[in-house]
């Protein structure tokens, strides 16, 4: 029989027999420390999201750059991040690189969206060529919608458009988790205060568990933006955890099979 669907839920067919059994996989439990409250998960069931390291945003020359914001801190998540996803990769965990990619004709984007970043009408928001480069401002297929080139990405990694702030809205994001079968999402990348926090949101909205990883966001907003973020999702939404924690507890599951 022939696979039909994705490695993580699928059926077998052939010309006079389908089976819809979904393949049993090896849960892989793991316990690490998190704000407001330890946890225990299952890996396999998890993936991770990392939201908007795009060269817009955290690449001098990029648009953020281009219009007077220091775009140092955005590149925080980058030692983290290539520290922890090659664990991840090995332990079967979906990563999703989810970027702004807009339609060249913005024809999807209303002007409540567009008047985030061009509120004057001057034209130095979404689809605006950049001054250096001519990029266009977060639109698919440029230079400035592209992933940061010190961040480590795998053929197999999974890329995702998204036109709002939040990921879910207008996207396929939501499908692709529940076709992989994904309970738990891990959050990373920028804005921490903006993008990263409303895609959490509208996860949990949508029934995922939502674990914040810390020290693998950053925000280019003033400080009390952050604390005011963390907050809320320690209060509201899910939990904070540490890179770190994460990456310890897989490695260590690893050395108790051998």
């Amino acid at each position: 029989m022939n696979p039909l669907g994705n490695y993580k839920s699928g059926w077998k067919v052939s010309k006079e027999w389908v089976d819809l059994r979904r393949e049993s996989r090896q849960p892989l439990h793991i316990s690490i420390e998190a704000k407001p409250q330890n946890l225990t998960l299952d890996l396999e069931k998890s993936a991770i999201v990392i939201v908007d390291m795009q060269n817009d945003f955290c690449t001098p020359g990029g648009w953020l750059h281009s219009i007077g914001v220091d775009t140092s801190p955005l590149l925080e998540p980058v030692n983290p991040l290539n520290r922890l996803l090659p664990a991840l990769r090995q332990a079967g965990v979906p990563v999703i690189w989810l970027n702004w990619g807009n339609r060249e004709d913005r024809l999807n984007l209303s002007p409540s969206v567009l008047h985030v970043y061009d509120a004057d009408g001057t034209g130095n928001g979404i689809g605006s060529p950049l001054p250096e480069n001519g990029s266009r401002v977060l639109e698919k297929g440029s230079w400035g919608a592209a992933t940061i080139d010190v961040l480590q990405e795998s053929t197999n990694d999974i890329y995702v458009d998204k036109y709002r702030m939040s990921g879910f809205w207008d996207t396929p994001l939501d499908s692709i988790l529940r076709n992989l079968e994904v309970s738990t999402l891990f959050f990373a990348g920028v804005n921490l205060d903006q993008c990263v926090m409303h895609t959490l949101q509208d996860a949990v909205c949508l029934g995922y568990d939502a674990i914040l990883l810390e020290d693998c966001c950053a925000t280019s907003s003033p400080s009390f933006c952050k604390e005011a973020t963390l907050y809320n999702i320690k209060t509201c939404y899910g939990f904070i955890a540490a890179s770190e924690a994460l990456l310890h507890a897989y490695l260590a599951s690893t050395r108790e099979d051998e």
